[in-house]
């Protein structure tokens, strides 16, 4: 699947690619799949699996707002002890667009999430819980095009700080949405940093 995104990518940055004139929707709605994989080192990868909603609504011929959440849950077992994680993170930004090029926008972001962690351990008969919360603000610039008449895709950077002793971190994001209709849309999605790769795959509603 990063290869597949990867070539998403690759695509974006070809602008003959980008040549249909058709206007890109900043108002949809949009849910599916989402996976989690962490880098833990020495202790191996973890990997969760969920779900996500988003929606963005233009609120002006060039701001919009965006609006989203995810759920995501894993397990894990290590000899005797075994652990089940659920994750939750709400999603509230504002984005900002601009055309460069017929059928090609620069896009930017400023956003907040709150990222809720809970990981129930297993060591024989004892069990324990324990919790993380923290609150995370990132922003990311980028370019969205249209790289057929019924493809687009999209590449940003992004830079993400948590706090509370939570690392800074510089992450990518490239996608594509496959338009089947003038409304209704199969998105794919890759999100990475140093130490994560987050997967989405999902139906979109534009309007």
């Amino acid at each position: 699947m990063r290869n597949m995104l990867l070539a998403t990518s690759l695509l974006l940055a070809t602008p003959l690619l980008a040549s249909a004139s058709d206007e890109l929707s900043y108002t949809y709605v949009e849910g599916g799949w989402n996976r989690l994989q962490l880098d833990a080192g020495s202790a191996g990868d973890f990997t969760m699996d969920g779900g996500y909603v988003r929606g963005s609504f233009a609120v002006t011929p060039q701001f919009h707002v965006i609006v989203g959440a995810s759920h995501l849950s894993g397990s894990d077992t290590a000899g005797a002890t075994r652990v089940k994680t659920t994750l939750d993170v709400p999603y509230l930004g504002l984005g900002y667009h601009a055309p460069i090029s017929d059928g090609v926008d620069f896009t930017s972001e400023f956003a907040w999430n709150h990222r809720s962690a809970k990981s129930d351990y297993g060591v024989g008969d004892q069990r324990f819980r324990q919790t993380s919360r923290f609150n995370e603000v990132l922003g990311m610039v980028g370019v969205r095009g249209r790289l057929t008449g019924n493809l687009e895709g999209w590449l940003k950077g992004g830079y993400a700080n948590g706090g509370d002793g939570q690392d800074a971190r510089w992450y990518g994001v490239v996608g594509g949405q496959l338009n089947i209709t003038d409304t209704w849309g199969v998105v794919l999605e890759g999100q990475f940093d140093k130490d994560t790769s987050e997967y989405r795959a999902g139906v979109r509603a534009s309007f």
